[in-house]
């Protein structure tokens, strides 16, 4: 880990909670979403596209407090075409110094949220496979309850640091 100062390990731990409430009402929009499917099942199919919007966002907020971390601990973002496989990859490792950020029966969890990411932004929205939105729908609460208690445990973790820090 490059020489950090405890300034920049608690605004590193404000830009995760901040990520993470954000995360928090997107898990409110997803629940919406499907109370309107049980509601309304005719409108299933732009349901459907509304999921699978949701669902591209729950993968970005993940990314995003991946790439804080690798931005701030880590000196930077991988490089090349499969960058975002190799970032999420990284969150799974211990690297220097710092303990993993996931467990990496999580970073398998949320392969299937990354791929299907990809699908989303080069298929239009009604040649979205129903099915597979639906399986991750849901996949997607016990997916979120476990990224965000192992993004907690890591925030935990930079308090301690940041405190270690600050007695140095």
């Amino acid at each position: 880990m490059r020489k950090i100062r405890s300034v920049e390990v608690r605004a590193l731990t404000a830009d995760l909670l901040a990520e993470l409430a954000k995360m928090q009402q997107l898990k409110a929009q997803i629940q919406r979403v499907q109370t309107e499917l049980v509601n309304y099942p005719d409108r299933a199919d732009l349901l459907y596209e509304n999921f699978a919007l949701k669902l591209h966002n729950f993968y970005t907020g993940c990314e995003r407090i991946f790439q804080l971390i690798a931005t701030e601990l880590n000196g930077g973002l991988p490089s090349g075409n499969d960058w975002h496989r190799r970032l999420l990859d990284r969150m799974k490792t211990e690297r220097e110094d710092r303990p993993a950020v996931i467990s990496a029966s999580l970073a398998l969890k949320l392969q299937d949220y990354l791929g299907f990411r990809h699908v989303v932004r080069s298929l239009y929205g009604y040649e979205l496979d129903p099915d597979r939105i639906a399986k991750l729908v849901g996949n997607y609460p016990e997916a979120w309850l476990q990224f965000e208690q192992e993004i907690q445990t890591f925030i935990t973790w930079l308090n301690a640091l940041a405190a270690r820090l600050e007695d140095q």
